[in-house]
């Protein structure tokens, strides 16, 4: 239907937007550098709620790396997400929704919730309304590390969203050096540790990576430290020792 209503100008591909390559339809011609203004072409997508996130958090790594679509200069998306999540990419400083996604967000790009759609408008009708959400890649991010780095001090910091900061600044670090570290951590980067992660700012977050990447720099092994891997390691060696107890005092 999509096809007969513009004859020659719509191009249907049936794939997965998680994995397809978005930038082979572009043409050459419309690259632009990144400083330039956006390039002639536009993101626009009623994205299924399923792969909403996962596939923000793609396209922000591509803005990151300027790779995939980016390649091609900052292009605009437009999208839409249910209304809750379209409230988290835009949330403020000291708001409630402010999460995760915030941040990734809005380090990487202006984001402005346009309007909301009322989920009654859609066929089948969803249990939610939707809204769409604008981005435009900055020439400049406002934190300058990898991707993968402010992901990790971003999520560890949300991990415990209702306390205090320290407690998820502490989960980057190994159990033997953990208070230790945080503390260190906190006072380099001049960050409260009263403060809960819904009050820190973009420029917050700007420290405390900085902060982390020259202490992974310091440590090596720092960086692949999996708070949630000790965990497992610590419950599995207590049940093994538990289980030798048990045996023990049946002999």
């Amino acid at each position: 239907m999509l096809s007969d209503a513009a004859p020659g100008k719509v191009r249907i591909v049936h794939g997965d937007i998680l994995t397809y390559k978005l930038e082979k339809a572009f043409p050459q011609h419309l690259k632009k550098k990144w400083g330039d203004d956006p390039p002639n072409i536009h993101i626009i997508g009623n994205l299924p709620f399923s792969v909403s996130t996962p596939l923000i958090i793609k396209w922000l790594e591509n803005i990151s790396e300027r790779n995939g679509p980016f390649s091609y200069g900052r292009i605009p998306m437009t999208l839409t997400f249910q209304k809750e999540v379209g409230e988290r990419l835009t949330a403020s400083t000291g708001t409630r929704q402010r999460s995760r996604l915030s941040i990734m967000a809005q380090y990487l790009c202006t984001v402005h919730n346009c309007f909301t759609i009322p989920g009654q408008a859609f066929v089948p009708k969803p249990e939610v309304d939707v809204t769409i959400v604008h981005f435009t890649p900055l020439v400049k991010p406002k934190i300058e590390q990898p991707f993968k780095l402010i992901e990790k001090v971003v999520q560890s910091v949300f991990q415990f969203r209702r306390k205090y900061c320290h407690q998820g600044v502490r989960i980057l670090f190994p159990e033997a050096e953990r208070l230790k570290k945080a503390e260190q951590m906190l006072m380099l980067a001049d960050v409260d540790p009263t403060l809960r992660p819904t009050q820190l700012s973009v420029f917050h977050f700007k420290n405390l990576c900085d902060v982390y990447r020259k202490m992974c720099d310091e440590d090596p092994k720092l960086f692949a430290y999996n708070y949630r891997d000790e965990l497992k390691q610590k419950k599995n060696r207590n049940k093994s020792n538990l289980e030798r107890t048990e045996d023990n005092s049946l002999l």
